[in-house]
């Protein structure tokens, strides 16, 4: 047992020692620590130095904490928040598809001032919850865009934003982000896309497989959804190797299937999205959950789906705890009445962890 003097005495160096870094400008987070593409628990601490983590520990530490890479959210329609719950219940056609959708009708007569408050507020939950980033669809062309960049500049969290509508959204958005192949053509807006050096991401197999094959043949650089993917399509997904957002309680919402993310995972990479506000919550430690108990997948690999596969494909620096990246954190309390005694901390924080277990998000 360690003496009261002992214990005393520990904290007052573990004090001493975090004032200093302080004092240099660099700062400890300790406890368990999942480092590494892997998520392998260390014991020890990380410590970070302006806005990038300097090294990782592995040291003696009375902290309970597990500190992990924060979320980047693979697939988002921010703009639905001004409808929250409006489409439960409809198809897909009625709920979300452009044109005519519930959801467009919202977009459409929403008052732009609601709008960008909605969309503020949706992105100060996801930062409290331990998201940095989200990958966006955002409708209403060069406008909406511009929405969504003055929903985010007062919050820690930056979007990517794919833009739609005519190809001038490029001045503005990060990239393309295209309905379906089915849609319309979308020849010219990839072309520009490949000018520019930007991604271009479209919607593909969500309702039927129809689209796939479209989809495929503009060599885009991200596929949302791909529910319906058959053999012949995974293996063009394989050979252009193009990377896969799913977003599989959207899709049990809608009632369109469920994706083989076992499969998807075994042809390409793959990241998680939570897809249409209107229909769930923005929550990656829901969309964790569903993913781990609903599909042939380890904790790791959605893990690794829900952090560093977005931040891949969208080019962050961040998603993964290692020496000379981002330091964008997520720090859990490993001492919660919800995360106290778990057996195996990754499969803790896929399976188990919630938002009220969240300490701090460090960005």
């Amino acid at each position: 047992m360690i003496s009261t003097e002992a214990g005393t005495a520990g904290a007052a160096v573990k004090k001493a020692y975090c004032s200093l870094l302080r004092s240099v400008g660099m700062e400890a987070l300790s406890g368990t620590v999942l480092a590494g593409r892997s998520f392998e628990p260390i014991r020890g601490r990380v410590i970070v130095e302006d806005g990038h983590v300097e090294r990782v520990e592995e040291t003696e530490t009375t902290s309970t904490d597990i500190v992990l890479p924060a979320f980047v959210n693979a697939h988002t329609h921010l703009g639905d928040s001004v409808a929250k719950e409006a489409a439960v219940g409809l198809s897909l056609d009625e709920a979300v598809a452009p044109p005519d959708s519930l959801k467009h009708r919202r977009l459409a007569a929403a008052d732009r001032s609601d709008l960008v408050s909605a969309m503020r507020r949706t992105l100060r939950f996801m930062n409290q919850t331990g998201t940095v980033s989200c990958l966006d669809f955002r409708e209403s062309g060069t406008a909406g865009a511009r929405a969504l960049r003055d929903a985010a500049a007062p919050t820690p969290l930056t979007p990517f934003i794919f833009g739609s509508g005519s190809q001038s959204v490029l001045d503005v958005a990060d990239g393309y982000g295209a309905s379906g192949a089915n849609d319309a053509d979308f020849a010219e807006q990839r072309a520009v896309c490949r000018d520019r050096g930007v991604p271009f991401a479209i919607h593909a197999g969500e309702p039927d497989a129809t689209d796939i094959h479209p989809a495929l043949d503009l060599e885009p650089d991200l596929l949302v959804h791909m529910v319906h993917a058959e053999r012949e399509h995974l293996q063009r997904v394989a050979d252009q190797s193009v990377p896969i957002a799913v977003c599989p309680r959207a899709n049990a919402v809608l009632d369109v299937g469920a994706p083989s993310v076992r499969e998807l995972l075994d042809h390409t990479t793959v990241a998680l999205g939570t897809d249409n506000v209107m229909l769930n919550s923005p929550s990656m430690f829901r969309e964790m959950a569903y993913a781990a108990k609903r599909f042939d997948v380890t904790a790791r690999e959605v893990l690794r789906m829900a952090t560093t596969a977005g931040a891949e494909i969208a080019g962050l620096d961040c998603g993964v705890i290692a020496s000379g990246r981002r330091a964008a954190l997520l720090v859990l309390d490993g001492d919660s009445d919800n995360l106290t005694g778990a057996v195996d901390p990754v499969r803790a924080v896929v399976r188990r962890a919630s938002e009220r277990d969240v300490k701090r998000v460090l960005v």
